[in-house]
């Protein structure tokens, strides 16, 4: 426990009361000046509505409709606006040359189970896959093939449908 210094301790003085504030005088000055506002307003509609024009206001409690203006004539388009509607363009339609029917090649593989796994997996994508059996100077090999496709658009196309279904690999091909 700390040691307490009571020798050089003051002791308190039992006969001082804590005096209350004095109180705030009336504010007299804001009470007169709050009087002098509301007093002048009330004068100033008292002299409005004893002063107004009784014809002024019967007009402003029922308006009469306003005179019809003559309509104006429309103005005129430019000149240039009608040479635009009229004006006939003509445009070269050139067919683009398909350059052939396309193949879309999703894998290889050496054994034909690995295929038929790709396969069904291309199937629950809603496409229809073949597999095609190869010889070649390494052995025999099972491509996945889809197609053939018109335009190289409609490859493309189902290449993204099969990447939404997370197969990827997938190579667009001439068919030969």
């Amino acid at each position: 426990m700390a040691q307490h210094d009571f020798i050089n301790k003051k002791p308190g003085n039992r006969n001082s009361k804590k005096t209350a504030p004095p109180k705030k005088p009336f504010p007299v000055l804001l009470v007169l000046v709050t009087v002098l506002l509301v007093g002048g307003f009330s004068f100033g509609l008292w002299y409005v509505k004893t002063n107004a024009d009784p014809k002024l206001v019967e007009q402003q409690a029922n308006p009469t409709p306003a005179k019809v203006q003559q309509e104006l004539p429309k103005p005129r388009p430019p000149e240039f606006i009608k040479e635009i509607k009229e004006h006939e363009i003509q445009v070269e339609v050139r067919e683009l040359e398909q350059k052939g029917p396309y193949v879309m090649q999703c894998g290889s593989f050496r054994t034909h189970g690995q295929a038929e796994t790709l396969k069904a997996k291309i199937a629950f994508a809603g496409l229809i896959a073949e597999i095609r059996e190869t010889t070649g100077t390494n052995g025999v090999w099972y491509k996945v093939r889809l197609g053939p496709y018109k335009t190289k658009r409609l490859a493309e196309s189902d290449k993204n449908k099969l990447k939404r279904n997370k197969i990827t690999g997938c190579g667009i091909w001439n068919w030969t």
